[in-house]
């Protein structure tokens, strides 16, 4: 359960809240849901994202359920400090698309006394930890991991398959190209590419062959 930090004003140092899980598990609605309230409070809050993420707007994070925030687009964690100066709040989606200065970056904000806000995935779609997340989640004071619904088999799913045939690492999409799946489903998903890559492979080499006689 994530607990909101209470403030003492004795300590000047703010802290770190990480937003992690797979495509459609809620990560941007949450972070939306954490700054807006920060709003409401009369906080001073700024929201960025990659200048990569332009699936819904240039402008605006928004979230699967067209829930949005105002937010700056910046190309490189480098450009978020000066950008923040004077805030309470910074809020960052989509961290995973971010160079590994960002965790330097979120530090930095945190030891200032601004409570960073980060939501990203946690996992590429081969499995594997994404970018400089596993760094972020590390240092920071609050991890809140939430998961979409697997498309196969209805349990809790915390991996993105991805449908689409691209191997790029960086492939922005939504339903058409990814999917969320459980642990069986994935493995499942998994073995039937490895199979059908073993069948196309050996349908090139007796072509080769072929053609070598």
């Amino acid at each position: 359960m994530f607990l909101e930090n209470t403030v003492n004003q004795k300590e000047q140092f703010g802290w770190i809240e990480v937003i992690c899980g797979s495509m459609f598990s809620g990560k941007t609605e949450e972070l939306i849901r954490r700054l807006k309230r920060a709003q409401f409070a009369k906080q001073r809050v700024e929201i960025f994202k990659p200048t990569v993420d332009v699936r819904y707007d240039e402008d605006l994070v928004v979230s699967h359920d067209a829930n949005q925030i105002r937010s700056t687009p910046v190309p490189a964690a480098a450009n978020i400090p000066i950008l923040a100066d004077g805030c309470d709040v910074v809020g960052i989606d989509e961290a995973q698309f971010f160079d590994d200065e960002i965790v330097r970056v979120c530090n930095d904000l945190a030891n200032k006394g601004i409570r960073v806000i980060v939501a990203g995935l946690d996992m590429d779609f081969k499995g594997n930890p994404f970018g400089p997340m596993p760094n972020l989640m590390a240092t920071a004071e609050y991890v809140t991991k939430v998961h979409a619904v697997c498309t196969k088999t209805g349990n809790l799913a915390q991996f993105s398959h991805r449908k689409a045939s691209s191997e790029a690492l960086v492939l922005i999409g939504e339903t058409e190209e990814y999917e969320p799946l459980s642990r069986a489903a994935y493995y499942k998903a998994m073995e039937r590419e490895k199979l059908k890559a073993l069948k196309v492979t050996a349908v090139e080499e007796i072509k080769q062959n072929k053609l070598d006689v």
